[in-house]
């Protein structure tokens, strides 16, 4: 059980390699890192550098080559695989760029989804979607498709969908990558809401530096490296 001093997250000596032989590929090369309860981490670099490889491993999503992973001091690689799905339906929550709703499908429907998974009955299912969506001003909206919304709105749909569980950690890959500037920043405000009034622990992998301003930290990858990992000002 994580003490005040331990890393919520920590990665040792983390390796991955895709591909063999000549093909082979380094994604991640002996990368350490910590991330305590309640950060707020834009992992940042050029595409190949590593940063979408740790995030999905960090979501359990993929299995380091080497090195160990820690989740509140518990080593993953020695789960099974029914328990690092416990791990990711229980503690993580998961917003896309691309969204990923299903498009015949309500906004509470969708919401609905990942609690399906952990078996709760279907009236508390709904109150706690009809929650999550107020949570990300959608109330209104709940009984609308996706192809009904906008791309902001279907982000915040998302979001509702990866909060509605209350996790400990939101991993966020791009999460405004398809938005324009204004609906990004909103998002990212909605985001840095959630990490402060709510204490949840936020990792966002992302290619824009105007919203990595709203983390309080930024991790720089390249070439599997981390290669900066710096603390940012609260200015906004």
């Amino acid at each position: 059980m994580q003490t005040d001093t331990t890393p919520l997250i920590q990665l040792q000596g983390v390796s991955k390699i895709y591909g063999k032989g000549q093909a082979a590929v380094k994604a991640l090369d002996a990368v350490d890192l910590q991330i305590h309860q309640g950060e707020f981490v834009a992992m940042m670099g050029p595409s190949g550098s590593g940063k979408s490889t740790s995030l999905n491993i960090l979501g359990c999503l993929d299995t380091p080559g080497s090195g160990q992973y820690y989740f509140d001091g518990v080593a993953v690689g020695s789960l099974s695989r029914d328990q690092r799905a416990v791990l990711r339906r229980q503690f993580l929550g998961f917003i896309f760029q691309g969204f990923n709703l299903l498009n015949r499908t309500s906004a509470i429907e969708n919401v609905e989804l990942p609690l399906i998974y952990r078996k709760i009955p279907a009236r508390h299912r709904r109150e706690m979607a009809q929650e999550a969506l107020c949570a990300v001003g959608l109330e209104k909206w709940q009984n609308h498709t996706p192809g009904e919304l906008s791309g902001g709105q279907q982000q915040r749909v998302a979001i509702a969908r990866a909060i509605v569980g209350k996790p400990r950690v939101l991993l966020a890959d791009e999460p405004t990558g398809n938005l324009d500037s204004v609906r990004s920043i909103e998002i990212m405000e909605m985001l840095r809401t959630f990490n402060q009034r709510d204490g949840i622990t936020i990792i966002m992998v992302t290619h824009e530096p105007d919203m990595a301003e709203f983390c309080k930290r930024q991790m720089q990858f390249q070439d599997g490296h981390i290669i900066s990992d710096t603390a940012v000002e609260d200015t906004l």
